[in-house]
């Protein structure tokens, strides 16, 4: 601490001090005293980081498509081995009355759509800005995750950081925002957490968190080797096995997604260059690239199911008016039009840019090469109204022809691995919830692990709808597969699920978790993640004599130790 004179002297001077000179200042004084923060991110007010003894802390997670889960699992790993106590909080779950109560409490939160808070998290967030709690005891921080493709980056993390202060809490760390490669930034942040909470464990190499690099964005430039539709010719659903060969040397790891930037339908461009007149050659900038018109609506820029954001930006640049709606920029062009082809250069100016598609990858270095890669991708079709709509990138990709390029980078699904090779894992991956666990089964087939694979598989009807399913017969006989269950929920008169397999099997799937195996979950969220997790709790309930708290707790500790791991959408 400083003298009384120092700290007034100190006071003098930085009393005129102008937002940026306080922050070059407070990066001064931290490069003096060694400090490894990135304190360019301070945030106005000037962010207290005294050094407080804490020996429990509150680590809680608002998630959509469960990154922030995954993230907020991993950081409690790291933290509690640095002999802090931390107590897991799902923001679904948690009350919010609670947080008058806590010390510390720190969260990660994501964003979605239009800068709005995750469906699970909502609740919460709509009591932290509906109610005026006294929050003066509280120390907090916000890590917020989000990407920068999309509008409003890290609103909702923004929106709580700001709110608890508001509410008289004490942000003892700086907000810190991700972009979707968040592994570095995140281990340092929790470094930072528990600088601040006064952990003061020995500073050496064993116990020091060390920062992951991650491998950035390279882009692969693909060709179409294989392109096939896994269902037969009688299904309703179209599924297509993709293999993509590639000049450079591919890298990444079983659990990693192939992701991919869709263009738009060529036949929907052009016909949007006709209502507006605009000339499809005319150079126009736009917030990350320059380029003719033509070339931004088909490759770059986000036409297909426009924000409502984007909607009222569009109502004021034309002057209709407008219900609160999403709409294609092509059905808005038809029921709006625009008054000529200036009105529509401001148009394009207010549109986002495309965002990238997400598929799980379902091939193996080890197996098929570095020149190779494998996906399996679902054509998607939904309802807006009474219309029916193709999924952009499915539909993309699934026209595609053998000799086609395509362009694309990996992913990292860092928390998405496979365990050591001596030990089990429980898959369960219904629809293309299957790609992964391909991948796993080539890469411990061709790496000889010696651990056992059991596999929960489901579709809608044996004949038509089993994907891989001489493959994945072909695993089961050479033992690669050690069990192969499979729901095929139209083939027999009441429904059958993959979580009615498990409880089927629920006495050696609880016998293979008492064992150290791993439980895998990828495939829709909902219902199936939540049916099957439900199912995974009455298992541990009624075979391992647990009661719902302890069931709770024993899958929460699975979580935490990397053993229960989901991908879900």
């Amino acid at each position: 601490m400083l003298s009384e004179t120092k700290l007034n002297a100190l006071k003098e001077i930085s009393g005129g001090f102008s937002r940026d000179e306080a922050v070059w200042a407070s990066g001064f004084l931290a490069g003096l005293a060694g400090s490894s923060v990135a304190v360019q991110e301070a945030v106005s007010p000037a962010v207290h980081v005294e050094a407080v003894s804490a020996k429990k802390i509150t680590l809680a997670y608002g998630t959509e498509t469960g990154n922030s889960k995954k993230l907020a699992v991993e950081l409690a790993g790291i933290i509690k081995k640095k002999g802090v106590q931390v107590k897991l909080a799902d923001l679904s779950q948690y009350k919010p009355k609670d947080l008058a109560k806590e010390d510390f409490f720190f969260i990660i939160i994501s964003t979605q759509g239009e800068g709005e808070p995750p469906a699970l998290a909502k609740k919460f967030y709509d009591h932290l800005h509906e109610n005026d709690p006294d929050l003066s005891n509280l120390k907090f921080g916000v890590l917020a995750l989000g990407d920068t493709s999309y509008p409003l980056f890290c609103k909702t993390g923004e929106d709580v950081d700001a709110r608890f202060e508001v509410l008289g809490g004490q942000r003892i760390i700086p907000l810190k925002k991700c972009d979707v490669d968040y592994e570095q930034e995140s281990h340092q942040w929790a470094e930072h957490v528990l600088n601040v909470v006064g952990k003061t464990a020995e500073n050496n190499q064993k116990n020091t968190i060390a920062p992951k690099v991650s491998a950035g964005r390279k882009k692969y430039h693909g060709k179409i080797s294989t392109i096939i539709n896994l269902n037969d010719i009688e299904s309703e659903k179209e599924t297509y096995h993709i293999e993509i060969e590639t000049e450079d040397p591919l890298v990444y790891s079983p659990g990693d997604a192939l992701a991919v930037i869709a263009f738009n339908p060529k036949q929907e461009v052009d016909e949007i260059i006709s209502l507006t007149g605009i000339d499809p050659q005319k150079k126009i900038a736009t917030s990350k690239i320059t380029a003719g018109a033509e070339e931004l609506l088909y490759k770059y820029l986000n036409i297909s199911h426009l924000l409502k954001s984007t909607v009222a930006q569009y109502a004021q640049i034309t002057g209709h008016t407008i219900p609160e709606v999403r709409l294609s920029l092509l059905d808005l062009l038809r029921i709006y039009p625009v008054k000529n082809a200036d009105e529509f250069e401001q148009v394009i100016g207010i549109l986002t840019g495309q965002s990238p598609r997400l598929y799980s990858i379902s091939s193996s270095l080890e197996a098929h090469g570095d020149s190779e890669i494998h996906i399996t991708v679902a054509k998607s079709e939904f309802l807006i109204g009474d219309k029916k709509q193709n999924g952009l990138c499915s539909s993309f990709l699934a026209e595609f022809n053998e000799g086609d390029e395509l362009e694309f980078y990996i992913q990292e699904a860092k928390h998405f691995r496979l365990p050591n090779q001596d030990k089990d894992i429980i898959m369960i991956g219904p629809g293309t919830g299957i790609a992964p666990f391909r991948s796993f089964l080539y890469e411990r087939d061709a790496t000889g692990a010696e651990g056992r694979n059991w596999l929960f598989f489901g579709d809608r009807n044996f004949v038509s709808d089993f994907l891989y399913q001489a493959e994945l017969q072909d695993f089961l006989k050479t033992g690669t597969l050690a069990h192969l269950d499979l729901a095929f929920s139209r083939d027999t008169a009441e429904k059958v699920y993959v979580q009615h397999k498990l409880e089927q099997k629920a006495e050696e799937v609880y016998h293979w978790l008492e064992g150290g195996a791993s439980l895998y979950i990828c495939g829709a969220k909902e219902p199936m993640s939540r049916d099957v997790e439900k199912t995974i709790l009455n298992i541990l309930q009624s075979k391992g004599k647990h009661s719902p708290e302890e069931a709770q707790n024993y899958l929460e500790e699975l979580e935490l130790s990397g053993r229960y791991v989901k991908d879900v959408y």
